[in-house]
């Protein structure tokens, strides 16, 4: 007797289908461009998933500069302070707190400017 795939066959498609949910036209409902339109989708999805850090990162820097260089200072010199006073916050914590807590950024540039040597204009 010939065996077939069946069942497994169709929980197959079955899975696919539902990936494509949504997808316009024959996107979501041809088998054929159905497949090759998941793999081209997961593969959007994979890189965009690292994009979508290195955008973020980005915008901290970008924010951060904004509010160092309102207090005085530069991206790079802040950064520099911050090692040197051995403050371990990262980017996306400091972004938050120049935008919510002033305050407390305010606090942490004193204290980095102070940490800076005399040859970096504080």
């Amino acid at each position: 007797m010939r065996t077939t795939k069946g069942s497994a066959r169709n929980r197959a498609k079955n899975r696919l289908y539902r990936k494509a949910k949504g997808y316009r036209g024959g996107r979501g409902t041809l088998l054929r461009t159905v497949k090759e339109t998941v793999v081209r989708a997961e593969a959007y999805a994979y890189r965009d998933r690292r994009t979508r850090r290195r955008e973020f990162r980005k915008l901290w820097i970008i924010r951060i500069n904004a509010a160092v260089r309102q207090r005085g200072l530069r991206y790079s010199e802040f950064i520099r302070g911050l090692v040197e006073a051995r403050i371990a916050l990262d980017r996306k914590t400091l972004a938050e707190m120049a935008v919510n807590d002033p305050e407390a950024f305010d606090q942490i540039v004193e204290t980095v400017k102070q940490s800076l040597p005399a040859t970096v204009p504080a």
